[in-house]
């Protein structure tokens, strides 16, 4: 692994290595709890707590390359969401998650984790997108493995202009059978409905999943996966004003080169972030943190 990315002494309980494609990676193991973060975009790739099946999901068809993003785990949307509000905003959910992010921080107390990761405009110089979205910036994102998964996205404007940026923790979450799970805490909540072609719509009883399922919810509260006869997991968070329900289906599983055609009964993404009209707004020296707080419990 490059020592350029990595500024800080490691304690016993992580690892560096070069991981999938050489990319550069981070392995957490402790009693509380296992974990991997690839520094390509601060990608956080595996939780495990203690006990515990694997929270996050991921791909067997994902691609590990420099110019391309990771299929599953908690990609990073930054500085906007899916294609944007502006046209030519690409590519989708913008650089942050094809950065190579320098980790500036990493702690062990008692077993649980936290490895910190800052990114700034000069480490997306020349990426895709970069010349779309060109206000100076600082990203730090702090990742705690312990018996929850906490993520804390912090961007802060260092320019001198007001800026304006969506962002979301895109989280992949394992579940046995995606057509039995419900996912509950968005009864009465505002959507929009982008599988349905970008109707408005209005939550009713939890969210089952009949077909593809691709909803941006106005709602800053928090979200539990149902997981029946297995588990839940919940999805808390602070300073979100919206909840992304994604499934892809069968049809456009398939459609896509990097997820296996047969796995998409097995996930769900539950992402925390400020999108569409609650873009978040910074003015210069300003800065605002994101919080998610992924926690398990078994049936």
């Amino acid at each position: 692994m490059s020592r350029d990315l990595v500024t800080v002494d490691l304690p016993a309980s992580v690892t560096a290595a070069d991981g999938e494609g050489g990319l550069p990676v981070l392995r957490v193991r402790t009693a509380v709890a296992t974990g991997e973060v690839y520094l390509h975009g601060a990608h956080v790739t595996a939780f495990t707590p203690a006990g515990q099946h694997p929270v996050i999901w991921m791909s067997r068809a994902s691609v590990f390359a420099p110019e391309r993003p990771i299929r599953g785990g908690v990609p990073i949307c930054f500085p906007w969401f899916g294609p944007g509000r502006e046209p030519g905003m690409s590519p989708a959910h913008g650089f942050a998650r094809l950065a190579d992010w320098t980790l500036v921080g990493a702690e062990d107390a008692d077993g649980v984790v936290t490895l910190t990761f800052r990114l700034t405009e000069a480490d997306v110089a020349g990426l895709p997108g970069s010349g779309v979205w060109r206000f100076p910036f600082e990203l730090t994102y702090a990742v705690t493995f312990g018996p929850q998964l906490t993520l804390a996205l912090t961007a802060r404007n260092t320019g001198t202009e007001q800026c304006s940026f969506e962002e979301a923790l895109h989280s992949y979450l394992h579940v046995r059978d995606v057509t039995a799970v419900t996912v509950e805490g968005l009864d009465g909540a505002a959507y929009l409905d982008k599988a349905a072609g970008g109707t408005h719509a209005v939550q009713s009883g939890p969210v089952v999943f009949t077909g593809e399922t691709d909803r941006v919810y106005r709602s800053t509260g928090t979200a539990t996966v149902v997981d029946p006869g297995a588990r839940t997991v919940v999805v808390a968070k602070e300073a979100s004003a919206n909840t992304v329900v994604w499934n892809p289906w069968s049809a456009k599983a398939a459609a896509m080169a990097d997820y296996d055609d047969a796995e998409w009964p097995t996930m769900v993404c539950v992402e925390t972030a400020n999108a569409l009209e609650d873009a978040i707004i910074l003015r210069a020296g300003e800065s605002h943190t994101m919080t998610a707080r992924i926690a398990a419990t078994s049936a």
